[in-house]
């Protein structure tokens, strides 16, 4: 179940309450009359099934409450109510295979933020990546891949391209290009001058066998970043997050970024140009099953999803879109 808090205008109020009335997936309705005071007006909240949380939030957001007064929504963990248990009843589906759009869209913005966070993370991935090409320990670039955060812009530019937003792939792709850029030179950086100290050689790129998949990109690289690519997306609209870290374990993306990193001031060549085949073949494999698995459940959610009768008000009809 999701927990709606909103703050409506007086005047509005009513259709709030018809929106609500009219989902079978709504239950737990409380309403405060003029209790908010910042916007000023009504404060109602309820909880909704997720599976039917589309259709209301696309209502309200009709309602322009956006710009007159707020929309809240929060995941409950527990919810011990007869009522509530005839909600998720009433709605189709299991909430764990609900795709709740406007979640998913706050999910995808802060995932595109470039911080310095997300810079640290995939450096410091990137480096743990580079040491496990240079010992040739697989559980280093395990380790690695657990680190990196770049599945949330690829995420994002999927879901850009879905729903057709220019910003949010142009965005996303400035977070991964600038990312993946700043913890190669860094990582360059510090393999340099490992190399003036003498701690590493080119020679500790020869004759690798534990790690060498990472200079190998094939055809099941690429499948693997298929299936990676739904699993992450599947991943993230069903709100769970623990399959997400067996994507990352999935995909070379910061290995690739890693050997690279290390192949250049060690002057090999040849493993450069394969480092980036490889970054390039999972990147790709990625964002076409994870935009494929969005556009899959948009359709099914459109056709099977529970259906919300539009409520009304003087000269506007409301939540028109289906869930």
């Amino acid at each position: 179940m999701l927990h709606v808090r909103v703050i409506s205008p007086t005047g509005r109020t009513g259709d709030v309450l018809r929106i609500v009335a009219e989902s079978p997936a709504a239950a737990n309705v409380i309403l405060l009359p003029g209790a908010a005071h910042a916007p000023k007006g009504d404060f109602v909240e309820f909880d909704v099934a997720r599976e039917g949380a589309n259709g209301v939030l696309d209502a309200l957001r009709e309602l322009g409450l956006k710009d007159t007064g707020s929309i809240t929504v929060e995941q409950l963990d527990l919810s011990i109510s007869v009522t509530s248990e005839k909600a998720e009843a009433a709605a189709p589906g299991d909430p764990d295979d609900a795709v709740v759009w406007d979640e998913l869209t706050a999910r995808t913005a802060a995932e595109t933020r470039l911080t310095w966070a997300f810079l640290a993370f995939l450096a410091l991935a990137t480096q743990i990546a580079a040491i496990g090409a240079l010992l040739d320990q697989p559980i280093l670039i395990v380790g690695a891949m657990v680190l990196g955060p770049e599945f949330g812009p690829v995420a994002a530019i999927c879901f850009g391209v879905m729903s057709r937003q220019l910003s949010l792939i142009g965005t996303a792709v400035r977070t991964l290009a600038v990312g993946f850029a700043v913890a190669v030179a860094i990582t360059m950086a510090c393999a340099g001058a490992s190399r003036l100290l003498g701690w590493v050689t080119p020679d500790m790129l020869d004759g690798r066998s534990l790690t060498n998949f990472i200079i190998h990109p094939d055809r099941w690289s690429f499948i693997v970043a298929l299936l990676a690519g739904v699993a992450g997306i599947l991943s993230m609209t069903a709100g769970k997050s623990s399959p997400l870290v067996g994507v990352f374990i999935s995909v070379t993306t910061v290995p690739a970024a890693g050997n690279l990193a290390v192949a250049v001031p060690l002057g090999h060549w040849n493993e450069v140009t394969a480092s980036l085949v490889q970054l390039g073949v999972n990147l790709a494999g990625m964002l076409l099953a994870g935009t494929a698995t969005l556009l899959l459940q948009r359709v099914l959610w459109a056709r099977y999803g529970l259906k919300l009768t539009p409520a009304h008000r003087p000269g506007r009809a409301v939540g028109g879109r289906r869930t």
